[in-house]
């Protein structure tokens, strides 16, 4: 099943509740949340308190995504925030096996991410033992920009790497996601499809909604 994930980094906080359910009408399946610390990229968003009032509004999976340094002294706040899952940066993280096992122990699912330019072959040694494996298509830190349409091939990478190692993780692409580009990067391979401004910067944020999810499925 192909999933659909509208980042609330987009969305209008002053009406968080709301712009939530909207894009439950639509038929959103997860929620994520992009957290950035203005140094491992070059914004600043959000912590747990938002974390836990976007837990408050909906029943959906929370997809926390932290684009931060030393992530592991975050892990059991953001997780007790409400995240079901927790993804974090190969670029960013030293001992990336045990962080992904500390998530796990800490009841989420783990996940990690890699930047546009940073090659698929380095997660051969980890990415079955993660949940979920997230391209971004675009330079993390905003939202709002132009797809890298490489991230296509390194998608196509993942696949085959995920059937050498026999594994089951879920392959994420986050940025530039839009109905002129979901559905290729449907055809590669993605399982779940973080997208911002597509969804939150529409006139009908339900309907954005539930066209992105009729794009993957068609």
């Amino acid at each position: 099943m192909k999933l659909i994930a509208p980042s609330i980094l987009a969305a209008d906080f002053t009406n968080l509740s709301q712009q939530i359910r909207n894009v439950e009408i639509g038929g959103a399946d997860w929620i994520h949340c992009d957290i950035m610390d203005g140094h491992f990229v070059p914004n600043i968003t959000f912590g747990p308190i938002l974390v836990r009032a976007a837990k408050i509004c909906t029943h959906l999976p929370l997809d926390v995504h932290l684009m931060i340094e030393n992530a592991d002294d975050y892990l059991e706040e953001f997780i007790k925030a409400g995240a079901n899952y927790i993804t974090v940066h190969q670029e960013a993280v030293i001992h990336l096996n045990r962080t992904v096992n500390r998530i796990k122990e800490l009841g989420a699912k783990a996940g990690i991410c890699i930047n546009p330019s940073t090659p698929v072959e380095t997660l051969k040694y980890t990415a079955e033992y993660a949940d979920l494996i997230l391209i971004m298509s675009v330079n993390p830190g905003f939202g709002g920009q132009s797809f890298i349409s490489n991230s296509l091939k390194k998608v196509r990478e993942l696949v085959k790497l995920r059937d050498e190692l026999k594994a089951n993780f879920l392959i994420e692409i986050d940025g530039g996601m839009s109905k002129e580009t979901i559905g290729d990067a449907a055809k590669a391979g993605v399982d779940v499809f973080v997208a911002g401004s597509a969804i939150f910067n529409s006139d009908n944020i339900s309907a954005s909604t539930a066209e992105l999810k009729f794009l993957i499925h068609d």
